[in-house]
């Protein structure tokens, strides 16, 4: 009888498989489903911030619930298929087995980042054009600035476990969907990882490319009725610029969310489950029977 779920061993066989044919890919497919990836993230996005924007709650609560609604974006890159840079870091597992150069990594993460700011950009200008910022009395367009003010003003040592530990959950959420067999199974896997890092207050590169960009351009944009409305100002906002949105928070998240992602889980996982096995550059196939015996091979060096 076949378990609910892959064993660790082989789940680290199925994400170097699955590393191989991410890399191998032709790059205008890899750059539709960059893009795509990058406007699902900005869907969670936009859900989380409507959730909570107007107070009322406990922020614990608050930040769950926004966690939950969140998990709308990954729940969509790893069911519907999208190509997301954050869950890519685990490509590196394919290149330390010696299945991937570093050049075709570097690549595909260059591909995939640049799609995926894409995607979130086109989604960010379609929520401000359509004005969805002004729902609630201008509820939710403070919730978007206060949100970008805030990762605007990341201190880069005080929140260098923040940006790694993102990342972190995030590839721990899609390694769990490797293991899964079913869709509700990939779900389950993807939730629970994903409120727990936006309820701890995680930075997520792409999360961050709406995010930032959202309360940019509300602030640049937003008519003198919206700033009456909700008693505000656009001076009220001013580390929300395009320096700080790349120098303060883009740039140094990219790079902790890969320490995160690739050294942490990926190479982590590569070290225990894969390291020193011989592989002939095809494709391998998950196991699927797990007796004591099919166990014990998998667990010894192919040869």
């Amino acid at each position: 009888m076949e378990p609910d779920a892959l064993l660790p061993p082989d789940v680290a066989r199925r994400a170097e498989s699955v590393g191989v044919a991410k890399v191998a890919m032709p790059v205008e497919s890899l750059a539709a489903l960059s893009v795509l990836a990058g406007a699902f993230i900005s869907l969670g996005a936009i859900f989380s911030t409507v959730v909570t924007a107007g107070g009322g709650m406990a922020p614990g609560l608050a930040r769950l619930l926004g966690g939950l609604v969140f998990s709308l974006g990954l729940v969509l890159v790893v069911v519907a298929g999208a190509e997301l840079f954050t869950g890519n870091a685990l490509v590196v597992i394919a290149t330390a087995s010696r299945r991937v150069r570093v050049r075709a990594l570097l690549r595909n993460w260059l591909i995939v980042y640049v799609g995926n700011f894409v995607g979130a950009l086109l989604t960010t200008l379609g929520v401000v054009w359509s004005g969805i910022y002004e729902r609630g009395d201008g509820g939710v367009g403070v919730r978007a600035l206060d949100i970008a003010a805030a990762k605007t003003s990341l201190d880069v040592v005080e929140g260098l476990s923040p940006v790694v530990s993102g990342n972190a959950l995030v590839c721990l959420a899609v390694w769990l969907s490797l293991s899964a067999r079913s869709v509700t199974d990939k779900i389950l896997a993807v939730v629970f990882p994903i409120s727990a890092f936006v309820a701890a207050g995680f930075e997520h590169s792409v999360a961050n490319m709406y995010f930032i960009p959202a309360g940019l351009f509300i602030k640049a944009w937003a008519p003198h009725s919206f700033w009456a409305t909700t008693g505000t100002s656009p001076d009220d906002y001013a580390s929300v610029t395009w320096q700080d949105f790349f120098l303060g928070n883009l740039i140094p998240v990219t790079i902790g969310n890969i320490v995160g992602g690739a050294v942490l889980v990926g190479l982590v996982y590569w070290f225990v489950y894969l390291r020193g096995r011989r592989h002939d550059g095809s494709i391998m196939e998950t196991t699927s029977v797990w007796d004591d015996a099919e166990v014990d091979r998998v667990a010894e060096p192919r040869r």
